[in-house]
């Protein structure tokens, strides 16, 4: 009776492993799908972009002043001298970038706040009536500044330009100063010069490095040199006397130039590559 229950128990199971491997035979192969792998998009430089940018400025002005004799135009004394024009600067761009292979062109403006100041002065050894000295003084500041600049680089890296710069440049330079020197009463007068607000048009050229920093952001760090060219005034009337007892004329003439470097972030407008996968 045990081997009949064995038997049967035996053909039971075996039936149910057929059955099991049959069924199994006819379902599809399993398959497997990886997970999308993200592919960075190329970076574009082509495009509008804005900006802005803080730095420093050393500005430099190659200064004359004369003294001459008011009624009959004679100069008396001629002097010269240079002097530095610095202080912070910090503004705003925009421009456009064109992207072929590895090089890159376009076109920028800014338009810069300055806090650059300077002074120098001037002394006419024993050229007073009495043989006096008379001594001036000069002040310049520049107010503010911009330039219109074309661009052209090479990519070192897809994300890094090299490039040179290169265009117009405008700016407001200030200028005041006075003269001191004895008067027909005898006394030292100081005369103050009017000021003299003069907006100057001239040329930038320089070079840079900008990077992409993350997404459409990038940084650059700039060098330009800017000539704004000579502003002038005189003769100025004053009460101070030369010899022979006459009305002394001041005048002066300043060009200027100036070295900026500054660091600036720029946010590019084109719109944004698509990632596959």
């Amino acid at each position: 009776m045990r081997n009949l229950k064995f038997i049967v128990s035996a053909a039971v199971v075996g039936a149910l492993v057929g059955i099991t491997a049959a069924t199994a035979a006819d379902l599809p192969a399993r398959t497997y799908t990886k997970a999308p792998v993200y592919v960075e998009p190329a970076f574009n430089w082509s495009g509008f972009y804005v900006g802005g940018n803080i730095g420093y400025s050393w500005g430099r002005s190659g200064n004359t002043a004369e003294i001459s004799d008011l009624a009959t135009g004679v100069i008396l004394d001629t002097a010269t001298s240079r002097n530095d024009v610095n202080g912070v600067i910090g503004g705003a761009q925009f421009g456009y970038n064109w992207q072929i292979s590895n090089w890159v062109a376009g076109f920028e403006a800014d338009v810069q706040g300055s806090g650059e100041r300077g002074s120098t002065a001037f002394t006419c050894v024993a050229c007073g009536n009495g043989g006096g000295d008379i001594t001036s003084t000069l002040t310049q500041k520049l107010s503010w500044f911009g330039t219109v600049r074309g661009r052209a680089g090479v990519l070192v890296t897809p994300t890094i330009l090299l490039y040179g710069t290169g265009g117009l440049a405008y700016g407001e330079i200030d200028t005041g100063g006075s003269i001191t020197g004895g008067t027909l009463q005898g006394p030292l007068n100081t005369v103050l010069f009017p000021g003299l607000n003069s907006t100057q048009v001239g040329w930038a050229a320089g070079a840079g490095i900008e990077g992409r920093i993350s997404g459409n952001w990038t940084m650059k760090l700039e060098y330009l040199y800017m000539d704004l060219g000579t502003v002038s005034a005189g003769p100025i009337a004053t009460n101070i006397l030369v010899p022979p007892r006459t009305n002394a004329g001041a005048s002066y003439s300043s060009h200027f130039t100036d070295n900026i470097l500054r660091v600036g972030f720029n946010y590019l407008l084109n719109a944004p590559v698509v990632a596959k996968y």
